[in-house]
């Protein structure tokens, strides 16, 4: 997989979690913290805020305010994003990575 593929790839992900998360939190009101942190995620997935930056925050905010929800997170997103989402994935996880992107070079 190149690089294009894999930034769509990672994209596709972004676009089924934020769905889903959208779809776990339409029963709350639109003042809600949650609620408001999912449409965030699908804003981002829509391409209508910078991905990298944008997404970052929203993975500390998801990770911080709501740690429940965290395990829905896709972790390869988590490398993807990198920067501080990195603290969000544990050493040996980060060294499996870097070894599958060693493989793939």
């Amino acid at each position: 997989m190149d690089d294009v593929e894999y930034a769509e790839y990672c994209r596709s992900l972004l676009e089924n979690f934020a769905r889903e998360f959208l779809e776990r939190t339409r029963e709350l009101g639109p003042q809600d913290g949650l609620r408001e942190l999912a449409l965030a995620f699908g804003e981002v997935s829509a391409g209508g805020v910078d991905y990298y930056d944008r997404g970052r925050e929203l993975v500390s905010r998801l990770f911080t305010s709501y740690p429940e929800f965290a395990p829905t997170f896709p972790r390869e997103l988590l490398w993807f994003l990198g920067g501080e989402c990195l603290h969000y994935m544990p050493d040996e996880e980060i060294a499996e990575f870097e070894r599958r992107r060693e493989d793939s070079a």
